[in-house]
């Protein structure tokens, strides 16, 4: 009986060994969309789980308890799954003094996610409980004590993951003593691809199975502040500029060219004129910056890249100067990959907004940079965009400015933070740095490109 226990415990031991190894194959292998930094803090807390794991299968002693956390780990991972959360700025380390899970974007809103394993039966709800001298009603206390008085990083909800449920007497707590209400959305199933022979591929259901799964979101008070966008000084959209864009005739196309129309044509353009300002809110928003604009607008994006070749390389390292090199770059880069194919699948059916720093900006730089056909197409494109007013987040402007976070940015990616739109940008610099803050943002990239006066 002893050897059948000793048996089934190496058994365990062992599974919990090949858990590992999935999950470190999975971080590797599935979650290309984390950063390095939490892909590093994912694999060190495997690694710690596996070396505890290997220690004991090498000793001659074995233990009638198994304490593990890779289960913990396998809940991480499967909520990094979700199509819905992106943006993922940090994960399982403190945020203003409490420690959280996950904090990303979640359908476009700021969330923390605290994360729990545990059996039910060991939740308990106060700390008067012999399982638990904290108890899950302190926790999330803390919490939201601390996301009320966080401002970079304060989150819109905390979303409670119970990978094996909750006791129904925890549940009406966390109900009617913090208003959480149960949501469904994020109970999905992650397969895994397993390639076997002549070329065929098994999809396997990763892991474990999170039919018991129970997830409660929590609304902060800040929710409906965020939602109140600056006062409009009258109406923005002047019923005599409701002009229709003349994007689909020959004549248009011609000039501008024809992808150049084809994209812009995409785009949902009825909502610049058929809705008031403040009910573009929730609609599929898509921010962009000034350096989206000018990708969109310029030469090598709209077939000069033969032409700019076909051009002596002295006369393009006098036109432009120290940005030669860049700009050659660019135009390989757009021989490879069209960039306006690319931008299609992000900008179809979208409501584009720019801020008033951005339209600036942007009409500066075209003025003194571009050529006559950027100059119309330019035009063309401010017709199909909402420009609102410069209305930075205040989480985005408690950030210090400094050389890699500038006031101008925090400004243009803030208002696309206000609006919960995504930013589109080739200003990755700013992104990384924004990322160091421990802030989830929306945004996007895409490949840079110069105007060139054509």
């Amino acid at each position: 009986m002893v050897e059948d226990v000793d048996n089934k415990l190496d058994w365990e031991w062992e599974e919990a060994r090949k858990r590992c190894i999935r999950a470190s194959k999975q971080i590797e292998n599935s979650l290309q969309h984390l950063t390095d930094s939490c892909k590093r803090t994912l694999l060190r807390l495997v690694n710690s789980e596996l070396k505890f794991i290997l220690t004991h299968l090498s000793s001659l002693t074995s233990t009638s308890v198994i304490s593990l956390n890779i289960g913990y780990i396998e809940c991480i991972l499967h909520l990094l799954q979700n199509p819905l959360i992106s943006n993922v700025s940090r994960l399982c380390k403190p945020s203003n003094h409490v420690y959280v899970d996950i904090v990303c974007t979640l359908d476009k809103t700021p969330v923390w996610f605290l994360v729990s394993d545990r059996n039910p039966n060991y939740i308990s709800w106060s700390s008067a409980s012999s399982h638990n001298n904290k108890g899950l009603k302190l926790r999330v206390e803390k919490v939201l004590a601390a996301a009320k008085s966080s401002l970079m990083l304060k989150p819109a909800s905390i979303i409670l993951f119970f990978a094996n449920g909750v006791h129904p007497l925890v549940s009406h707590n966390l109900k009617h003593e913090f208003g959480a209400f149960q949501i469904n959305f994020l109970d999905f199933e992650f397969f895994e691809e397993e390639f076997v022979e002549d070329g065929w591929i098994n999809l396997t259901a990763a892991g474990r199975s999170y039919l018991k799964a129970q997830t409660f979101q929590i609304m902060l008070d800040i929710v409906e502040k965020k939602l109140l966008l600056p006062t409009w000084l009258g109406n923005r959209f002047n019923v005599e500029d409701a002009r229709q864009v003349e994007l689909f005739n020959e004549e248009t196309k011609f000039i501008l060219g024809e992808k150049f129309c084809s994209l812009l044509s995409t785009m949902n353009l009825e909502a610049k004129y058929s809705v008031k300002p403040n009910d573009i809110l929730g609609r599929d928003l898509l921010n962009f910056d000034t350096t989206a604009l000018i990708a969109l607008v310029s030469g090598i994006s709209n077939g000069g890249t033969d032409k700019l070749l076909a051009t002596p390389e002295t006369e393009l390292r006098k036109r432009f100067k120290s940005n030669y090199q860049f700009v050659i770059a660019q135009v390989m880069s757009e021989l490879q990959k069209p960039i306006l194919e690319e931008l299609t699948s992000v900008m179809s059916r979208k409501i584009g907004i720019i801020c008033e720093t951005v339209e600036l900006e942007f009409k500066q730089l075209v003025s003194m940079c571009g050529g006559p056909n950027e100059k119309l197409r330019a035009d063309q494109l401010l017709k199909c965009l909402l420009t609102v007013p410069d209305s930075p987040s205040a989480r985005m402007m408690d950030i210090l400015t400094t050389r890699k976070i500038a006031l101008k940015s925090k400004v243009v990616f803030g208002t696309g933070d206000q609006w919960l739109a995504p930013t589109l940008t080739a200003n990755m610099g700013f992104v990384r740095a924004i990322s160091q803050t421990g802030m989830s943002l929306l945004t996007l990239e895409h490949r840079p490109r110069a105007l060139t006066g054509d």
